[in-house]
């Protein structure tokens, strides 16, 4: 049975091994007692092994014998913790003492905050935090163009984001969710969609999350560090194969989640940018073409993860609108709640 106050930490590793100590350190570093490590290796070859073996007296390790991707094995994960909330984090974040109760403070507040994210701010590949703080997620958000991006990534800290508020979605490097949501919006018992491998999944998530009535609470005072290799403007540097994902779960993604309704309203936007991204593959990404062919073999079954989530969708049509804007869309917390919230922030 899962316990309401603890919280299971979730790591999934493939050749992490520049970033896996410090990580882990930072998690036992954390002044939030109630906690449990789980990391999931996806048959690493880089020595990343050799370093989660020197942690195996205080996390709980597992080693796959082949690279399942991030979704499967963060479900995985999900399914040996044990804990109320399950915190997934990528092995390139590094937390500050006071983030894990941060956001279990602000998720306590009210039961249907399903998701809590914090403000992660950049760093170098060798865990170094620049002089001047730059954003790198304050929670996802998406665009009329379906485009999901990170609310403030790449922006100067100036002190900025500092308000409780909803978000449409946490991402996944370091993501607080509660147990009662994993339950409820699981779809043959998976959280993260195992077909997307890696990458927007955890917009995915948050869409569906979205769908079944559960909210997203952004809180300020929890605050890490993250190293972030995908951005918007640098796909060319990208492997070919985390480009095939990305279109492949572009259009899986939407083929689940999207009502006619906000086709409608999108039309334009999203068309547009639909045939960018297939003129491009044509011309160019020829390697991300195979995408098409796997949205094609699995089209049967991806009709059927859709017809599950329309049918369990709990908000109306506006609700879901409001969230697809050109500017990041945040939403007011109650009064009470912020007053709550910072006074316990003050105190601690």
């Amino acid at each position: 049975m899962a316990h309401n106050d603890f919280v299971s930490v979730t790591i999934v590793t493939y050749n992490s091994g520049r970033f896996i100590k410090r990580c882990l350190e930072s998690v036992l570093a954390q002044k939030y007692p109630l906690k449990e490590i789980i990391v999931v290796d996806n048959a690493s070859t880089d020595g990343t092994i050799d370093i989660l073996e020197q942690f195996e007296d205080r996390c709980h390790v597992y080693y796959n014998n082949e690279n399942i991707g991030f979704a499967a094995a963060q479900n995985q994960a999900i399914k040996l913790s044990n804990g109320g909330w399950v915190l997934t984090l990528n092995p390139d974040v590094l937390l500050l003492p006071n983030f894990i109760q941060a956001l279990v403070d602000a998720g306590q507040f009210d039961a249907r905050i399903g998701a809590v994210c914090g403000k992660l701010l950049t760093m170098t590949a060798h865990f170094e935090i620049p002089e001047k703080a730059v954003v790198d997620s304050t929670g996802i958000y998406f665009n009329p163009m379906l485009r999901h991006l990170d609310r403030g990534s790449q922006e100067v800290d100036n002190g900025h984001y500092l308000q409780y508020e909803y978000v449409f979605g946490a991402t996944a490097a370091a993501a607080l969710y509660r147990r009662a949501m994993i339950d409820d919006i699981s779809l043959d018992g998976e959280f993260f969609d195992s077909d997307f491998f890696v990458y927007r999944e955890d917009a995915d998530v948050a869409w569906r999350a979205q769908l079944m009535g559960w909210k997203c609470l952004y809180a300020p005072y929890a605050r890490g560090y993250h190293v972030r290799k995908v951005l918007p403007g640098n796909r060319r540097a990208l492997p070919p194969e985390i480009n095939m994902h990305s279109v492949k779960n572009r259009f899986l993604m939407r083929v689940k989640n999207i009502s006619p309704d906000l086709y409608r309203r999108n039309w334009f936007s999203i068309t547009a940018r639909d045939i960018l991204v297939v003129m491009c593959c044509l011309l160019w990404e020829h390697t991300s073409l195979k995408a098409f062919w796997f949205l094609a073999r699995n089209w049967n079954r991806v009709l059927a993860k859709r017809h599950l989530i329309q049918e369990n969708r709990r908000v109306d049509h506006d609700y879901i609108a409001s969230w697809f804007q050109y500017r990041p869309v945040s939403k007011k917390t109650p009064k009470k709640m912020t007053r709550m919230l910072s006074r316990s922030e003050t105190v601690g």
